[in-house]
C-alpha cells in the first residue's frame, strides 16, 4: 500500500511500486482516481429515428405476434434492465400459456450494433473473387495453431489465437440483428409466432400496416416471408439507430473521458481487473478504448469452455443425457462434429452486468459474488461448486460430457491455479472488483466531487 500526502491530508493509493517508479505523473493522478489519459470518446451518433427505425420500436414491444399475445421482445428483453432479463429466473418461459421453458439465458441486447460476424481465427482479407474458407476449414487450420495466453497485460496479442469468435446469441449462430430477431419469434419456447403467413396476417391488420405499405411498397402482404425478413430488418434498425442500445452512459465512460473519479473500492477492483496475476479480468473482458477512440466494449468476441455448474433450475437438465454444448448444439449444427468447441460459449459484454439477476449461458449464478467466487476457487475448492459421484469423487465440469471436459480452460489465469495454492483474488478484492463493474451501469450523473477535479488538460 502506496500512503501519499496530499494537500495535507492523506490519501491512500492502491499503486503499485512499479508504476511510481516508472511511471510516475500517471501513479500520481490513477491514486487521485483520475484518468491519467483522458480521451474523448467517440460514441454513436444521436439522431431522430428514421421511419424503419421507428416501425422497428412499435414492433419490438408489440406482444400480439406471438402465441400468448403477452410476450413481446421487451418481455425478456427489458429495457428497465438494459435489455436484459428482468427477473432472476434462469431460462424465460414462452409458448402458448408462457410456460415453456427454455434452455438459456436471456442475454442482454445492448452494445451490440459493434459485434463482428462469426469466424474461426484471424480476419481474413478476400479479394473480390476470391472465396474464404469454410468454417470446417477454419476449424481444421485452428488445429494446428498453437493457443497464445491470455493475459490483460496484453490482451490483444490473444487476438492471434485460432479460436471462434463473434456472431450473435451464445453460440453465434446468427451474424447479423435480422438474423437474430427471427429466431425468439419463431422459438416454441419463446414468443412462438407459429408460420411467416401467420406473423404477415396479424401485421396486415395491425395499426401499423400502412407503414408496412408506405415503407416497403403496397403488395408488401402478398409475401409472408418478405413481410418478416422486412419486420425484422425494422427490429434491426431500431436496435442500431437507438441510442438505448449503446448509450455510454457510465461512470467508467466518464473516467475515460475525464469527468468522473473512481473511490477507493472502485479504482481497487479497476487495478485488479487489470493485473494479470490478480483478476485478469482484463484479459477477455478488454477495457481499453480502440485506437480510434471507440469507448470498450468489455469482451474480445471469442468463446471459452469455462466450465460453469449444471444448473438443475433449468427443467432440460432434468434428462441427465442432454448437455447444451454451445459451438456443438443443440442449437447451432454446422460445427457439431468439431469435438475442440464443444462447450464453449461466447464472451458477453460485461457493460450494465451489476443490473442482472442471473449470470452465464445457464443462469446458475445470481450475483456477481457468487460468480467471482466461482472464478477464484473453480479448481482450488471444486467440492463447493460440483457435486460427488457414487465413490465420492468431486465431478468437476459436470455440465459438460467427459469427453469434452478437457476443452475447458485451466491455461488462463485465474484458472491456472490448484488446490493448495493461494486464490487469485482475497474476498475484499472481490468486493472492490465488484465495486469497479458496477462503474459499467449506464446512466451515471457526475456529481460536484468529480467536477471539482484539479487534474490539468
Amino acid at each position: 500500500m502506496t500512503v501519499l500526502v496530499i494537500g495535507g491530508g492523506l490519501a491512500q493509493a492502491p499503486i503499485p511500486w512499479s508504476m511510481w517508479y516508472r511511471r510516475p505523473l500517471e501513479a500520481f493522478w490513477l491514486a487521485q482516481g483520475l484518468n491519467p489519459h483522458p480521451i474523448r470518446l467517440v460514441r454513436p451518433p444521436v439522431r431522430k429515428l428514421t421511419a424503419v427505425a421507428r416501425l422497428g420500436q412499435k414492433l419490438f414491444y408489440d406482444p400480439r405476434l406471438s402465441a400468448s399475445g403477452r410476450m413481446s421482445c421487451a418481455t425478456c428483453h427489458s429495457p428497465a434492465h438494459a435489455f436484459g432479463p428482468p427477473d432472476g429466473a434462469a431460462v424465460a418461459r414462452g409458448g402458448p400459456a408462457l410456460k415453456t421453458p427454455g434452455v438459456r439465458a436471456v442475454p442482454s441486447l445492448r452494445y451490440l450494433y459493434r459485434q463482428p460476424i462469426f469466424s474461426i481465427g484471424p480476419d481474413f482479407a478476400a479479394g473480390e473473387n476470391d472465396r474464404g474458407p469454410t468454417l470446417s476449414q477454419q476449424a481444421q487450420q485452428a488445429t494446428r495453431h498453437i493457443r497464445v495466453r491470455k493475459t490483460a497485460r496484453s490482451p490483444r496479442a490473444a487476438a492471434a489465437n485460432w479460436v471462434p469468435e463473434g456472431g450473435l446469441f451464445w453460440d453465434g449462430r446468427a451474424d447479423t440483428l435480422q438474423q437474430q430477431a427471427s429466431g425468439p419469434l419463431f422459438n416454441p419456447a419463446e414468443m412462438d409466432a407459429g408460420t411467416p403467413a401467420r406473423v404477415a396476417l396479424l401485421l396486415e391488420h395491425s395499426g401499423y400496416a400502412e407503414d408496412f405499405r408506405r415503407l416497403f411498397g403496397a403488395g408488401i402482404f402478398g409475401d409472408p416471408r418478405q413481410v418478416v425478413a422486412e419486420a425484422t430488418f425494422a427490429l434491426a434498425r431500431y436496435q442500431i439507430e437507438s441510442s438505448a442500445f449503446h448509450p455510454f452512459t457510465s461512470k467508467f465512460d466518464a473516467w475515460l473521458a475525464g469527468k468522473a473519479r473512481f473511490d477507493r473500492a472502485e479504482l481497487q477492483g479497476y487495478l485488479a481487473f487489470n493485473d494479470p496475476d490478480k483478476g485478469n479480468c482484463a484479459a477477455c473482458h478488454l477495457d481499453r478504448p480502440t485506437r480510434d477512440g471507440l469507448p470498450p466494449l468489455f469482451t474480445d468476441f471469442q468463446y471459452e469452455a469455462l466450465g460453469v455448474p449444471r444448473n438443475p433450475d433449468i427443467p432440460a437438465n432434468r434428462d441427465p443425457h442432454y448437455y447444451d454444448l454451445g459451438l456443438c448444439g443443440p442449437f447451432r449444427t454446422d460445427l457439431r462434429n468439431q469435438a475442440a468447441y464443444c462447450g464453449m460459449f461466447v464472451t458477453p459484454s460485461l457493460r450494465n452486468v451489476a443490473t442482472r439477476y442471473v449470470f452465464f449461458h445457464n443462469g446458475v449464478f445470481h450475483s456477481l459474488t457468487q460468480v467471482l467466487e466461482w472464478y477464484v476457487n473453480r479448481d482450488l475448492h471444486p467440492s463447493r461448486f460440483y457435486p460427488k459421484d457414487a465413490a465420492g469423487r468431486v465431478v468437476k465440469y459436470d455440465d459438460m460430457p467427459a469427453r469434452y471436459r478437457i476443452n475447458v480452460d485451466t491455461t488462463d489465469a485465474p484458472f491456472h491455479r490448484h488446490p493448495g495454492d493461494p486464490p487469485a483474488l482475497t474476498r475484499a478484492q472481490i468486493r472492490d472488483v465488484i465495486a469497479f463493474l458496477k462503474t459499467l451501469t449506464d446512466g451515471y450523473r457526475p456529481g460536484d466531487a468529480d467536477r471539482r477535479r484539479a487534474m490539468p488538460r
